[in-house]
């Protein structure tokens, strides 16, 4: 039996793995997302995370292309709708591609806008953790928080959550709430895995547990580098996302595939489910987002929802994926 955790002070309990929504109808397509998705519900896993700009960088998209899958997989089977708890984002569809990354926009009217709009193509009645998906710096936290609130009122979502906030932002989100009097987020969407540690345990981790956050890290694999199929520099070929995980080849990135590939033995375990199983065993952690393009992928990842990693493994990963490795006199 999967357990199941709670984000925050909500009334939601998950399992302690999310899906990730990027992939869908992009990189797979309708068929295989189905399948994917079946999967994940199959072997007792209960969240999706998408947002709307999924994939909007896509030649021939426009965003929504995800949320509407997913919408279309629930039609198929409205059942599903009572097993699975959907997480989406706002703020970045529409925005302007600056240096890679889109421009955030949090004004209310866009809000509003967006909600609706993917509360249609999800086909669902209200949205279950609703993200803002980048701090926009432009728009006053009271004015996206007071929008999100809102919201609420009108039963489209029931949480909230911040995606890719830093630390001084999420207090200030705190006060903001604590002083307008309406509900402050629940959830935490942040970048974490076991070759990319220090930024959130240095700052967000902290703010996490001041407010009582749960947290659900995003890139668990680290572009798929934490699954072992990048090992040299022949293979970055491998991939379009091989470049992305070049600097992971020296220093402590293959002290952490040492150390995987030795777990993997001891448990039968693939890396990639024992990556995830140690996020899952980290303060604040509700739940770390995955995505499969394949039911033979995914087929690596839900086991981490019951791979329960000795303190000696967890205390060897801890040692390997640290900045400067432990040393004994």
């Amino acid at each position: 039996m999967v357990e199941k955790r709670r984000i925050g002070d909500s009334t939601i309990e998950v399992a302690p793995l999310a899906l990730g929504g990027n992939v869908f109808d992009w990189t797979a397509d309708e068929k295989t997302s189905f399948a994917v998705l079946d999967a994940f519900v199959d072997a007792g896993g209960t969240m999706i995370d998408t947002a709307d700009v999924y994939s909007a960088w896509a030649p021939g998209h426009k965003g929504g292309e995800s949320e509407a899958l997913i919408g279309r997989w629930l039609k198929r089977d409205p059942k599903k709708r009572d097993k699975v708890i959907i997480a989406t984002k706002v703020g970045m569809l529409g925005g302007k591609l600056v240096d890679g990354e889109y421009e955030t926009t949090l004004h209310p009217d866009v809000i509003a806008r967006a909600c609706d709009d993917s509360l249609r193509r999800l086909g669902v009645e209200r949205i279950d953790l609703y993200y803002q998906h980048r701090d926009d710096r432009n728009t006053p936290l009271e004015r996206s928080l007071e929008a999100f609130q809102r919201l609420r009122e009108e039963a489209k979502i029931r949480a909230i959550g911040l995606s890719n906030f830093d630390a001084p932002r999420i207090d200030e989100a705190f006060a903001t709430a604590d002083r307008l009097g309406i509900t402050a987020p629940v959830a935490l969407q942040p970048k974490y895995n076991l070759v990319e540690r220090d930024a959130f345990e240095t700052e967000l981790r902290p703010a996490a547990q001041r407010h009582g956050l749960g947290v659900f890290p995003y890139f668990g694999l680290a572009n798929g580098f934490l699954t072992g199929k990048y090992r040299s520099e022949a293979d970055l070929a491998k991939s379009t996302r091989g470049q992305r995980v070049a600097g992971f080849l020296e220093g402590k990135g293959m002290r952490v595939l040492k150390v995987l590939d030795e777990i993997s033995a001891e448990t039968g375990a693939a890396l990639a489910t024992i990556s995830l199983a140690w996020l899952m065993a980290q303060p604040t952690i509700v739940a770390p987002i995955a995505s499969a393009t394949s039911v033979d992928q995914l087929n690596e990842l839900t086991p981490a929802m019951e791979l329960n990693l000795s303190s000696d493994q967890l205390a060897r990963l801890d040692q390997a994926s640290a900045e400067t490795p432990a040393t004994v006199d």
